[in-house]
């Protein structure tokens, strides 16, 4: 049996070596900056809808295609998180970033309940649609800032291992 591994940031060394191995990692890396581009276009044509009153079709369309790759994104990130942290949701790294996720979801599948049954009033589902997206927004932040740290963290390990410090130290001898 092997020694338990130490956690250097977010990630063991075993966790680690999983995310890097994981065809997972990709897929996510490929279908956040979709998300946030779908994201954009479609609070435009929200945007532009209640400015103007046209476009209504087009703007229903565009949230519903958010929320589909909203709903993607969510399934496979819970697919890389049960393969790096052997937990489908909540792995304790990334716990308050899904909770948000899942605040993030009730909105936009509020969005189309709202849509198909009539719940709310055009302007008000157009609204609705816009606090899903400034909340996806504010979940997208944390995602970015915890992988950021996650790689300074990282670097800052890589510069100070054994072999780095032990060839500072020799060649300051």
């Amino acid at each position: 049996m092997s020694a338990p591994a130490t956690s250097i940031g977010l990630y063991t060394p075993e966790q680690r070596a999983r995310r890097d191995a994981s065809r997972w990692t990709l897929v996510q890396g490929i279908l956040a900056p979709v998300q946030f581009l779908v994201c954009i276009v479609s609070a435009a044509l929200v945007l532009r809808y209640l400015a103007t009153g046209e476009g209504l079709a087009i703007a229903n369309l565009s949230v519903l295609i958010k929320t589909g790759v909203l709903l993607l994104i969510m399934v496979t990130g819970s697919i890389w998180e049960k393969v790096v942290f052997d937990e489908w949701l909540f792995a304790t790294p990334f716990f308050w970033e899904d909770v948000v996720s899942m605040g993030v979801i009730a909105l936009h599948l509020a969005y189309v309940a709202a849509l198909f049954t009539d719940a709310l009033s055009v302007r008000g589902r157009m609204l609705l649609a816009l606090v899903a997206y400034a909340a996806y927004v504010i979940n997208a932040v944390q995602f970015v800032l915890k992988l950021r740290a996650a790689r300074l963290q990282e670097a800052a390990q890589r510069s100070t291992s054994p072999t780095t410090a032990a060839s500072i130290v020799g060649a300051t001898v």
